[in-house]
This record gives structure tokens, C-alpha cells and sequence, in this order.
């Protein structure tokens, strides 16, 4: 069997063992979704919530009633959202969560490759020192200060972008910046180390001997085996992304899954909580898996 079809045969049994201890681990916890700080509910009420969402049941049984929905798609009831499912709130969230994911890739990419590969290839100059400038700046700047660092300045004093809420690409602009500057930084230290490494390599110095141009020795022979640290960090970077995008969401009022999540932990509600945590483990283990696959598309060493 080869390595790939092995992941993807190991991915149900991840997620078996991810929604088992998020159950367990959930019911572990002291109180309950129908406890509540102020103005408890009655005894009578209570026992009537619990009967209506299977609470009142062994925990066996609950266990053995939650497994059996999560296998037919179902991920259940929301506790607080009480007209509506999980699969339903996911389904009105995710898509505004995975567009901000995506650009914020976009932008880590895009300006990381580029910084990274001209800081290499200006070793020793100004531009390395300017890029090794501005990552350090990147990396050591969290979102929450520079989300608001952001609003303030673009949004308040210059007035150039709106500061909240999802709809235009406006809206867009000063939480993608937000959440994809600090992970270009981070692709751009990884893009120099690469590139650096690479350069010194003697099959690069084979084809310089060769009569090759700089900027084909670069493309053909520098690039493809320099983007494999980068390649290699895309998955931690994706799932820092997904995460990432919960405080993001939250500075800036976005209607994606993060708002849910936060409200879910406060409020107990268990059912979105285990919902929302299957669903980013299945999006990790794909993606992680896609990136385990370009990385042996890109570097022929890892195929053979």
C-alpha cells in the first residue's frame, strides 16, 4: 500500500478517536449547557431539556446515539441556537471562514516566496537586511496587535477600508492583511533558509559550469528544491490559519465560524463544540494530506 493510501485509510480512525475524547473530554467538565448563571431554570424545565436533547440517557447510551449521527452526517442540535443544527450554523459560516483562510494564503505566499527568495539572492545587501527587517516585525507582531494596529490606522485615521462586518472586498482587505502578513513573514525565513542551502548545492554549481543563465539555474534548479521547506510548513501553516482566523473574526465582527466557537465554550454548548472540532480535524487531515502529496509531485528525492 503506498504511503498516501495509508493516510487516507488512518484518517477515519483519527477522527473516530477525535470525537471520542471530545465527547468524553466535554461531559468530563463541571455544570452543563442548561445551567445557568443567572435565572436557573427549574427543576421540571430542566428535566424536560434534558429529555428533549437525550441528556437524561447513560452516558453510554449518549456516546453510542452521538456516534451513530456523526456517522450519518448528522453533528446534531445546537444547544444555544435552539431552531437550528450544527450543520446548519456550519454551513452559513464556513464558507466566509474558508474565503478569509484562502486569501490569507494567498498573501502569505505571494509576499513570503518573493521576500524570502530576494533576500537569498541579495545575501549580505540591503535587501536581505530590509526583508530580515520586516519578517522579524511580522513574526514577532501577533493578529490581536496588529489587527488593531490595522483598524486604527486604515480605518479610522485614513478611512480607506471599513473596520467590521463581511460583504465587499473592502471588508476584506484589513482582515486578510491582518491574518496573512505574520505567515508571510514566516514563509519568508523559510524561503531564504531554503534558497540559501540550495545555492550552495553542487548539482546548482554543475549547472552554472554548464553555460546556464542565472535565471534558468534559479526557475529550474534553485526554485522547485527551495519551496520544499515551504511546502512542508503549509500544513502547520493551514491549521495556524484556521485557528489564527478565530481572533481575527473576532477583531473585526466576521460571521465565520470563530464567533460560534467562542460562544459555544462560554455557553456550553457541547454539540456545536464537538461539531466545529470534527470538522477542522477532517479539513486538517486533508490538507495535510494535499500537502504531503505536492511535496512528493515537487521533490523527485521523496518519490524515490
Amino acid at each position: 500500500m503506498r504511503p498516501w493510501m495509508a493516510r487516507l485509510a488512518l484518517i477515519p480512525v483519527l477522527l473516530w478517536m477525535v470525537a471520542t475524547l471530545s465527547f468524553f473530554l466535554l461531559r468530563a467538565v463541571p455544570g452543563g449547557p442548561f445551567h445557568r448563571e443567572r435565572a436557573p431554570a427549574s427543576r421540571e424545565a430542566e428535566a424536560a431539556l434534558k429529555a428533549r436533547y437525550h441528556w437524561d440517557e447513560p452516558l453510554w447510551r449518549q456516546y453510542e446515539r452521538y456516534l451513530g449521527n456523526v456517522i450519518r452526517g448528522d453533528l446534531g442540535p445546537s444547544l444555544k441556537y435552539r431552531d437550528h443544527s450544527v450543520n446548519d450554523l456550519l454551513g452559513q459560516t464556513v464558507p466566509v471562514s474558508l474565503s478569509l483562510g484562502a486569501m490569507a494564503f494567498g498573501v502569505a505566499i505571494g509576499l513570503g516566496i518573493p521576500l524570502g527568495a530576494l533576500a537569498a539572492l541579495k545575501r549580505g545587501g540591503w535587501a536581505d537586511y530590509a526583508a530580515a527587517g520586516l519578517t522579524l516585525v511580522g513574526v514577532c507582531v501577533p493578529v490581536f496587535v496588529l489587527g488593531p494596529l490595522l483598524v486604527l490606522v486604515f480605518g479610522l485615521w485614513l478611512g480607506w477600508f471599513p473596520v467590521a462586518l463581511w460583504g465587499s472586498w473592502q471588508n476584506a482587505v484589513l482582515p486578510t492583511l491582518t491574518l496573512g502578513l505574520y505567515f508571510a513573514a514566516r514563509v519568508a525565513r523559510w524561503m531564504r533558509e531554503g534558497m540559501i542551502e540550495v545555492l550552495r548545492s553542487p548539482h546548482v554549481q554543475t549547472a552554472r559550469a554548464k553555460g546556464l543563465s542565472e535565471t534558468a539555474v534559479i526557475l529550474r534548479h534553485v526554485m522547485p528544491v527551495a519551496l520544499v521547506p515551504v511546502i512542508s510548513y503549509t500544513g502547520p501553516m493551514l491549521a495556524d490559519l484556521l485557528t489564527g482566523s478565530f481572533v481575527v473574526e473576532n477583531v473585526f465582527q466576521i460571521p465565520g465560524t470563530g464567533a460560534f466557537f467562542i460562544n459555544s465554550f462560554f455557553s456550553r454548548d457541547y454539540t456545536m463544540m464537538m461539531g466545529m472540532v470534527l470538522f477542522y480535524s477532517v479539513l486538517l487531515q486533508v490538507l495535510n494530506l494535499m500537502s504531503d502529496l505536492l511535496l512528493r509531485w515537487v521533490d523527485p528525492r521523496i518519490r524515490s
